[in-house]
């Protein structure tokens, strides 16, 4: 018991430096920045929307963007990245009413070297000519009235180059309510909102379901070419804006919410497994840190406070539940956020269990060759890509 007894204490003592020391990462008050004149001159805007058999979730999305009523002009690309399922018939069906002007497009096929969704949004942004915003949003993202105009008026008003809102995702099924919201809170231990929003700070993130980028900062970050082979986009993205002077913001959103249903583990499991591992540059080394690290600040708390109090050790049993308090505690903002009770944020641990085995199978995923496969593709390890040939 004195060895778990230590273990726990280093436990905490991590708990109490992420909670006041790690970037505010658990606060949920970084929202769409407000106050400002409004532009004396509304720029253009084109939405460009990548899909790739997305008819199912479009009559869910694509309305609300067709419907963004916008000072200035904007319209909606969409590229239809070879679907097989009718995305692109869906699409043109739902654009028959007022609204926003929509271009349903095709890119060429897929190069190698490219991930499929970059290769569709570099074909949307030649398509969006000289507008000097871009709104870069997924198929399945809705937007409720007022989105673009506010987020426009944000990067206007506060001088951003990127302007990136986490959408509010489903949390409909027992499986979401346990999963998503801890999804968020992870990304957001990662990526501290609060220090990506500084300018001066190197970390930088976006949320590739919702970024109004300038088209000049794009241009000076490289274009889409710059992280054409990138798994995790977004992130991608915002470094590329970020480390060639740009200014990027990113927040909880509002007005955004993700219309994709996630009914059981498994479609869970692919989202956050299809790219745990490119989020770990491919390394062993990190892997194996990683699942050390969640082991110690999930797994330990919860292990420590039953133990002790099996076995009658005091200490032990105040510590575990100490860290595991402090845990809870950093958990429940993002519950609320999500419209989830407090009593839910002891589940956390089991959770980043959950985590910890999609990671872990994400790596197996990729040495196996399998790599990070959506819808119908396979992005396998950058250095077996390399040798084979069979990126794309």
């Amino acid at each position: 018991m004195t060895v778990l007894w230590w273990v726990s204490v280093v436990a905490l003592v991590a708990w109490v430096w992420l909670a006041a020391c790690h970037g505010g990462f658990w606060r949920t008050d970084q929202r769409l920045p407000r106050g400002g004149a409004e532009p004396s001159r509304w720029p253009e805007v084109v939405v460009v929307v990548p899909a790739r058999d997305e008819a199912g979730v479009l009559p869910l999305s694509l309305p609300s963007l067709l419907a963004q009523q916008y000072p200035g002009r904007a319209r909606v690309v969409l590229v239809d990245d070879h679907s097989s399922d009718g995305t692109a018939e869906a699409a043109r069906a739902l654009a028959a009413g007022p609204g926003l002007e929509l271009e349903v497009t095709t890119p060429p096929p897929l190069p190698e070297g490219w991930t499929g969704k970059l290769w569709a949004l570099r074909h949307g942004v030649e398509r969006a000519g000289d507008a000097e915003w871009l709104l870069l949003t997924d198929a399945d993202i809705a937007h409720r009235p007022g989105s673009l105009r506010e987020l426009v008026a944000a990067g206007e008003a506060h001088g951003l180059d990127l302007v990136s809102q986490m959408a509010r995702l489903r949390v409909a099924s027992g499986w979401e309510r346990l999963i998503v919201p801890a999804f968020v809170y992870f990304f957001a231990q990662l990526y501290p909102f609060r220090r990506s929003n500084r300018p001066a700070c190197r970390t930088a993130a976006a949320a590739g379901g919702c970024s109004l980028v300038r088209r000049r900062a794009l241009a000076r970050a490289g274009g889409v070419a710059a992280i054409r082979g990138a798994v995790i986009d977004d992130v991608s993205l915002a470094r590329a804006v970020k480390r060639t002077g740009g200014r990027t913001w990113l927040g909880l959103a509002d007005r955004v919410d993700s219309v994709r249903p996630y009914p059981g583990l498994a479609p869970l499991w692919r989202m956050v497994s299809r790219s745990a591992y490119a989020q770990l540059r491919y390394s062993p080394l990190l892997l194996a840190g990683t699942v050390v690290g969640l082991a110690l600040v999930y797994l330990v708390p919860p292990v420590a406070a039953v133990t002790g109090a099996l076995a009658g050790d005091l200490r032990t049993t105040v510590t575990g539940l100490a860290a595991w308090a402090l845990m809870a505690c950093t958990y429940t903002p993002m519950l609320r956020y999500y419209g989830r009770p407090p009593t839910e944020a002891p589940l956390l641990p089991f959770t980043a269990l959950l985590y910890l085995l999609m990671t872990v199978d994400s790596a197996g995923r990729h040495w196996r060759g399998r790599g990070a496969a959506w819808k119908g593709r396979t992005y396998p390890h950058p250095q077996r890509a390399d040798r084979t040939g069979t990126m794309g």
